[in-house]
């Protein structure tokens, strides 16, 4: 993808919100959302395509001290790194030092099916940071980074290297790479026909009849 195509479409989807998104991959019928994942910092929007981790358990060995994963050099400017730490919630994936480091790299931020700790930290750096839990508890010795770039599953939804990644305040979405563009038309199509239904009910009109007016039904289609 060229820099000027890969910017184009960043820049429509942060004019966006993942509900406006969540609809429009709706009516192609594919799930999206990450159930369970929130936001660490509010107010903060992410887009960017998916650097895929996957975790696996360890049984610690006494004596051996094991980190957790160094894939973060890997990872290109401007991607979402995305972790399966398999939703575990007794042991951290991420911290201040991968947050640091990210930023520095200009990473887009991180989606963890897991826990993260060091949140003071990650919040004072503004940081894009989507999680199942936090805790304190490190991950060293107790998992460890088994694939990177591969297709990982969470919850109902994969992810395959390269589809984009949407975060809001509302949580965080998968886009198919295959689907970006007609996703992007299609909740773009969605924003204005919302907008439009709000403009008319402060203008007075009942809600029924916006929305049938308007086409709430299928707000994915563009207005007549």
């Amino acid at each position: 993808m060229k820099t000027t195509q890969f910017e184009r479409i960043k820049e429509r989807l942060m004019a966006l919100d993942s509900a406006a998104i969540s609809d429009a991959m709706d009516s192609l019928y594919i799930p999206t959302g990450l159930a369970g994942i929130v936001p660490r910092n509010s107010g903060i929007k992410m887009a960017g395509p998916a650097f895929t981790v996957r975790y696996e358990p360890i049984i610690p060995e006494q004596g051996r001290f094991l980190n957790a994963g160094n894939y973060i050099d890997e990872v290109p400017s401007g991607y979402v790194v995305v972790v399966d730490n398999q939703g575990r919630t007794d042991c951290t994936s991420w911290g201040n030092i991968l947050t640091s480091k990210a930023i520095q790299k200009g990473i887009a931020g991180s989606v963890i099916y897991g826990s993260a700790r060091d949140l003071s930290e990650v919040r004072k750096l503004a940081y894009p940071l989507f999680t199942t839990g936090v805790y304190m508890v490190s991950g060293k010795n107790r998992a460890q980074v088994v694939e990177i770039q591969c297709t990982l599953n969470i919850g109902e939804v994969m992810i395959s290297p390269g589809d984009w990644i949407f975060a809001d305040d509302n949580g965080a979405l998968v886009i198919p790479q295959q689907h970006l563009l007609t996703v992007i038309e299609r909740a773009e199509n969605v924003d204005k026909t919302e907008q439009a239904i709000i403009e008319a009910i402060i203008n007075g009109e009942d809600l029924v009849s916006a929305r049938e007016k308007l086409g709430y039904a299928v707000p994915w289609k563009p207005a007549l």
